[in-house]
């Protein structure tokens, strides 16, 4: 069973998003603030994804959140969330739009090899898509 660490301010999206993940069959560590997730990340406990949303006011950023989880963990897998049209990742790895229906969030958390695409194929498929 995958483990994914979940992190998003948004206390009912966070809810319902882990409830779909968890009766998917995946273990979700479910926090609201980047420093429940360092501690997750600090321990022992595997950790197989990385589902973060970008934008949570009274704490870092995802991408920040990201960065530090990578320096801890380097292979670690990361899938973004966010609820506005975001600017390319550092890293190329996929952003996911809210709202999000269950079965794009299962295909997505499922399709491991998509997640890092290349940053200029991102690029471009961000700016066909949103003008960016």
């Amino acid at each position: 069973m995958a483990r994914i660490l979940f992190v998003d301010d948004d206390a009912a999206f966070r809810e319902m998003a882990a409830d779909i993940l968890t009766k998917a069959g995946y273990e979700v560590i479910a926090e609201h603030h980047f420093t429940g997730a360092l501690k997750v990340l600090d321990s022992r406990e595997r950790i197989d994804l990385l589902l973060t949303d970008i934008s949570m006011p009274q704490s870092i950023n995802g991408f920040a959140l990201a960065r530090m989880a990578r320096m801890r963990r380097p292979d670690l897998r990361v899938l973004y969330i966010s609820g506005n049209p975001p600017a390319p990742t550092e890293d190329g790895s996929k952003i996911l739009l809210k709202p999000i229906g269950r079965a794009q969030l299962l295909e997505e958390v499922r399709g491991g090899g998509r997640w890092r695409l290349r940053s200029e194929e991102h690029t471009s498929e961000l700016q066909s898509r949103f003008g960016i």
